[in-house]
């Protein structure tokens, strides 16, 4: 969290205040979970450059609409860059070629509403708008240059997710 967030903390909890929503790209949730499982970043030179720290998240939801728990909430994960201080990630498997199914919406939905009435969430977000929050008090990136384009999950699903959690408009709450 120092070197990534310029945050000073002898532990690595977090407190959630986001939910980022993504897709995996890997059609598999064993594939998926061997992927974050290793603790260190095994491939992707670009990510090990900013962090030997593997990519991972909280939770895996499978196309089916299983939830699978990967990490405690309240710990640290690697998944959007200049959030992972206060953000929940939520892997769904799928992709562009795949799109996210109805069974995941409604998991997704459920794990949120929860995620929600557990911890003080004021935002969530698809992994594709995450950018909007680099110029906020919220960003908390220190390489100023360190930040990637997503596509992931999408605006139509991320508008969908907003209507079932009775948030309305885009992630600041307009239209």
């Amino acid at each position: 969290m120092r070197n990534r967030h310029g945050i000073e903390n002898p532990s690595v909890e977090i407190v959630p205040k986001m939910v980022v929503v993504h897709w995996t790209d890997v059609l598999s949730v064993n594939k998926t979970i061997r992927t974050f499982n290793p603790v260190y970043l095994p491939g992707r030179p670009s990510l090990r450059k900013a962090s030997a720290l593997n990519v991972s998240a909280h939770f895996v939801i499978g196309r089916d609409g299983t939830i699978f728990q990967l990490l405690p909430e309240t710990t640290f994960a690697r998944h959007t860059i200049g959030l992972n201080y206060c953000a929940i990630g939520i892997e769904n498997i799928g992709s562009a070629r795949y799109p996210l199914t109805d069974a995941q919406l409604q998991a997704n939905t459920q794990l949120v509403k929860y995620l929600m009435a557990k911890y003080a969430i004021q935002y969530v977000i698809g992994h594709h708008e995450y950018q909007i929050f680099k110029n906020t008090e919220w960003w908390k990136e220190t390489d100023p240059d360190y930040v990637t384009k997503k596509s992931d999950p999408g605006d139509e699903f991320m508008g969908q997710l907003r209507i079932n959690l009775g948030l309305q408009g885009d992630v600041f709450g307009g239209k």
